[in-house]
């Protein structure tokens, strides 16, 4: 087999590298961008380009890796097929290169000496661009210009997104990946350098522990531990580095360290007064980042909790590192009480209060996002936070050791979401809210949070519209509370209603309250308000939960049985608990003895809202005369009664039915069309 193309170029510029003005020409393909620094990726006049099979990306990235220099299809050929090309392969190739073409647009991809060069034009390459930046850096760096070189280094490994040709595969693939993730290293150990003649030496450890950690035979990044240490004053941890380094090139390489290592080795014994840093020799130094504190704003009128309080302060004074999980519904106040609770305790935590909405987007955030976000709040700049999710969590464990750091992950999904950003020294904890508890986390102490006692629920309406006036109707007053079922959400926002109207009463704010909570379309905006967490847990279901939470949800009783949701389901006995059972661990549903289920009312009617829209009226009123049939087959009502109350959603009939028929015309009612 021919050998493939030589690997190409090392850092630094060459014939090939544009200049600065050149980067700015149009010249061939300036409507084309092309990205091999993570996945390989394309755009055209600045959309994305579908690219298609992972055979015909590699065609593209090896082609984008000979930066314009043409690629015979005999060296195409054996890249993308190694010792096993088969007998179709040069006119696969071809019919690659063909799509590309169409993909790209003309004048891209040149045919040239029986192959294919593509010419991007200058500055269309993340890697081309990558290395005049580090070029310009170098040179600024000669030049005695160490901010300009260090931001140019910041700029070039800003370029990176992830492990280079993600997506394309093959040994050659793994090569060039070897050789890409060198270049990036060498870098990032300019950077450190910069960092270190600009006197950031605090800031600088943490990353270049981690540096170390994940590549511990580079030589280079350990000397700049070494010197970094030294100069935050840790001398003999600099002095173990080099110890620990010495073992690892004799077991692994049986090499002894290299010249640089050995001398800083020696100056470091030798108190080499060059070795200090700028602020040792009359220049300022930058001053360490101030901790963060990220915590929301508390609630002024923060209520009740008393237990809860008392549970999370315990769980975070514990030693070792506490994590406390406080879950229920969506709207009960798990964030009030995170944060309320944080704020309490942020005098036991001087080294930084961290906080993260996970689910601010609607979508669950990704754990390396959180983590970049995190470094970043510690100092730790964008260029020197690692590409990976494993290092980023490796740095981010070294910047917390040492530190009393109190961190608050909000709405997270589940322990996959978050485990990475969890401390692993002493002394920091950790305050989760979810919709469940995550079981795989092991020593976590879970507080669920329940609605609101009546005397709670009424002084929350007291604290947002006023206690005198709500004193006053103190009948109403609770009835409000209870017809918002205790939810701290829905109570707050039934007081803010009541105190944007001075002239309405308490009872009728409670009577626009409960007939709201009948209706089964056009919600207010405050009444949408209330919904937003519901949403957020809903959404979250699979299909078959969903579908069991909506019609369920049609029984009028104030519970329902596991074998009546069978019923209404059209499912086995034995399937209806354990979804029914589901819903109860993500809090949509409440149990209180086996086998019995019921809603929290304005779950209920949330859950019937959605019914309508997403099952349709049809399919709701089948599934109450499934649930009909079912008392009748259950003793509850008898047939004859049964043929009796079929008259009317007037007419006087037994209970449980009654209830179920005048739900079952409401909701008929709906597909109605309106008479003008």
């Amino acid at each position: 087999m021919r050998q493939p193309p030589p690997l190409l170029g090392t850092t630094g510029g060459g014939a090939g590298h544009a200049a600065e003005g050149d980067r700015r020409a149009p010249g061939p393909g300036s409507g084309a961008r092309f990205a091999v620094l993570g996945p390989v990726r394309a755009w055209r006049d600045g959309a994305e380009v579908d690219l298609g099979t992972p055979q015909q990306r590699t065609a593209l990235a090896i082609l984008l890796l000979h930066e314009g220099a043409p690629v015979s299809l005999t060296d195409l050929v054996d890249i993308m097929w190694e010792d096993a090309p088969p007998q179709s392969a040069v006119s696969t190739v071809r019919t690659y290169v063909s799509r590309l073409r169409r993909a790209l647009g003309p004048g891209l991809i040149a045919s040239a000496r029986g192959g294919y060069a593509l010419r991007a034009g200058p500055g269309r390459l993340d890697l081309t661009l990558f290395q005049d930046l580090v070029t310009r850096a170098r040179t600024a760096r000669r030049e005695g210009d160490a901010p300009a070189a260090a931001a140019a280094l910041g700029d070039a490994l800003g370029l990176w997104k992830g492990s280079p040709l993600t997506g394309v595969p093959g040994t050659y693939a793994e090569a060039q990946r070897t050789r890409l993730d060198r270049l990036r290293l060498a870098a990032a150990e300019d950077r450190f350098a910069i960092d270190l003649e600009l006197g950031l030496d605090i800031g600088v450890v943490t990353e270049l522990a981690a540096m170390v950690g994940a590549h511990p035979l580079r030589e280079r990044s350990r000397e700049l531990l070494m010197l970094a240490l030294y100069r935050a004053g840790r001398q003999s941890e600099a002095l173990e580095s080099f110890r620990e380094c010495r073992r690892l090139l004799a077991a692994e390489l049986g090499l002894d360290p290299g010249p640089g290592l050995r001398e800083m080795h020696r100056r470091i014994l030798a108190a080499d007064p060059r070795l200090l840093g700028p602020s040792a020799r009359g220049w300022p130094a930058a001053p360490p980042p101030p901790a963060p504190a990220q915590l929301p704003a508390d609630l002024a009128d923060f209520t009740g909790r008393s237990t809860g309080l008392r549970e999370v302060a315990e769980a975070l004074a514990q030693p070792g590192v506490p994590l406390v999980g406080i879950v229920g519904l969506g709207g009960i106040g798990k964030t009030a009480l995170a944060v309320h609770a944080a704020h309490a305790a942020r005098e036991a935590f001087p080294g930084g209060q961290l906080y993260v909405d996970l689910a601010a987007t609607g979508e669950p955030s990704e754990p390396g996002e959180v983590l970049a976000a995190f470094l970043r709040s510690f100092g730790v700049p964008g260029h020197a936070i690692p590409v990976t999710t494993r290092e980023r969590a490796a740095l981010w464990r070294t910047t917390l050791s040492g530190r009393r750091v109190l961190i608050v992950l909000d709405d997270a999904r589940d322990s996959a979401q978050i485990r990475e950003l969890l401390p692993a020294a002493p002394g920091s904890a950790v305050i989760v809210t979810g919709r469940q508890r995550m079981l795989d986390l092991p020593g976590a102490r879970w507080l669920k949070l329940d609605p609101f006692a009546p005397d709670e629920a009424v002084a929350l309406l007291g604290h947002v519209a006023g206690a005198a006036r709500v004193g006053a109707e103190p009948r109403a007053a609770r009835g409000l509370a209870e017809a918002c079922a205790g939810i701290p959400l829905s109570v707050r926002l039934a007081g803010a209603r009541l105190a944007t109207r001075p002239g309405w009463s308490v009872a009728a704010v409670e009577r626009l309250v409960r007939e709201e909570m009948r209706r089964l379309t056009d919600r207010r905006s405050d009444c949408l308000a209330a919904d937003a967490p519901l949403d957020r847990g809903y959404r979250r279901l699979d299909a078959e939960q969903a579908r069991a939470f909506r019609l369920v949800a049609m029984s009028e009783e104030p519970e329902v049985t596991d074998l009546a949701a069978a019923s209404v389901l059209r499912l086995p006995g034995e399937m209806a608990r354990p979804l029914l059972e589901s819903l109860v661990d993500v809090h949509l549903m409440e149990t209180g003895s086996p086998g019995r289920y019921s809603y929290l009312a304005p779950v209920r009617a949330y859950a019937r809202r959605r019914a309508v829209t997403e099952d349709g009226v049809a399919a709701c009123q089948a599934a109450i005369s499934r649930l009909i049939d079912f008392h009748v087959r259950t003793g509850n009502l008898s047939p004859a009664a049964r043929s009796g109350a079929a008259a009317g959603p007037s007419a006087r009939r037994p209970e449980p039915v009654a209830d179920l028929l005048l739900l079952s015309h409401a909701i008929g009612s709906l597909a109605q069309p309106s008479i003008r």
